[in-house]
């Protein structure tokens, strides 16, 4: 049976105060599942209740299992907004609640109303950040902590169509699990931040991004992966194909080493000088000879 307005706020009460108090996870997964078959969502009810602003911030909870269903539920409203803003109809549920007056017959010139929760911002990709987006970014009651949030926030919403509610609420995630990998807000932690946000803003590696705020990367795997973890599948390639370049080359340089006296280090001025050669370039070109000194270790290479 659909809920009313009073009956979602109700409920949405119930759910901060289970929160502040800190209650059982099962109290708070009670109402998300009241909350996910009574709330037949519409734009004037969430607006009118803010119930998805509420359950929004359920997505950073402690408990996994009441993040999944938060997501679940915000993005299940979100689906049906935009069906009824496709067919035109919010304007009729919300006539129908008494909340604003009867929409005139479509008549086929005209399109309805955007809902401002999916419209797309309109700042250039390449120039969003915190400022251009407005955004409140003082959510941990720390200033230091506050300032990681907006550089992650800076990262994430470099190159992204995301909406700001969006980039915030994952900002705030990787902020707080590197928080919790550093217990305080030191310099290990620090230094994390400033890696992660180089890695975001990195241009030759989009994919990080999209992967860390599509949730395929989540915070807490996000805060701990390496930088070789972070590369991008082309440039890891790369590297793969320069290692082993570098190995065959190194290999190749081992081949019928020889000792001689003709040589002279340039590091301790001894002769005794082992020395191998390799063609490593054209044909029609002098072989490269490898060079390592007997006496102190000191290589060197010419052609």
């Amino acid at each position: 049976m659909a809920m009313n307005a009073k009956e979602i706020e109700f409920r949405a009460k119930a759910i901060g105060k289970a929160v502040q108090e800190n209650a059982p996870s099962e109290s708070v997964l009670k109402f998300l599942n009241e909350l996910k078959t009574g709330v037949h969502a519409n734009e004037d009810l969430l607006r009118q209740t803010k119930i998805g602003v509420t359950i929004n911030r359920l997505r950073t909870h402690k408990d996994p299992a009441v993040q999944r269903l938060a997501t679940e539920l915000v993005s299940k409203w979100r689906d049906e907004v935009k069906k009824q803003s496709k067919k035109g109809t919010p304007a009729k549920v919300a006539a129908a609640n008494g909340s604003a007056s009867p929409a005139p017959p479509p008549s086929g010139t005209a399109s309805p109303a955007p809902s401002q929760a999916k419209k797309k911002h309109d700042v250039p990709p390449e120039k969003r950040n915190h400022k251009t987006d407005n955004v409140k970014y003082q959510v941990t009651g720390s200033e230091a902590r506050d300032a990681c949030v907006r550089l992650m926030y800076d990262g994430l919403a470099f190159m992204s169509e995301a909406l700001p509610d969006e980039i915030l609420n994952v900002a705030r995630q990787v902020e707080a699990a590197a928080y919790t990998n550093a217990t305080s807000v030191n310099e290990a932690y620090k230094g994390k931040m400033r890696s992660l946000f180089q890695n975001l803003k990195n241009k030759s590696n989009p994919q990080l991004r999209k992967r860390v705020l599509s949730g395929e990367v989540p915070a807490k795997q996000f805060v701990v992966m390496t930088h070789d973890e972070m590369k991008s599948d082309a440039r890891r390639a790369e590297d793969e194909k320069l290692e082993k370049e570098n190995m065959k080359e190194a290999m190749v340089a081992q081949v019928e080493k020889s000792v001689s006296k003709e040589f002279q280090c340039g590091k301790c001025k001894q002769r005794m000088v082992s020395y191998s050669q390799a063609q490593t370039r054209s044909a029609d070109e002098p072989m490269t000879t490898f060079c390592e000194c007997m006496n102190c270790g000191n290589r060197w290479k010419f052609s």
